[in-house]
């Protein structure tokens, strides 16, 4: 669908609708909601919880 600006339909938001989260940020448990900071590299839901061991979520 065409709305007039040149990004045709896809809105020109790129890939996963824009939503990467770059560097940095926090990584979260769902269990106890412990926070740690991201290591670059490292997915969120590769890092456990220092605390319950649970596996972590981006915040």
């Amino acid at each position: 669908m065409r709305s007039g600006d040149g990004t045709g339909g896809g809105g020109g938001r790129g890939r996963n609708n824009g939503t990467a989260r770059g560097q940095g940020g926090r990584c979260v448990c769902p269990s106890c909601g412990h926070e740690v900071s991201h290591a670059r590299g490292v997915p969120c839901y590769k890092t456990r919880c220092p605390k319950c061991n649970a596996v972590m979520t981006r915040a």
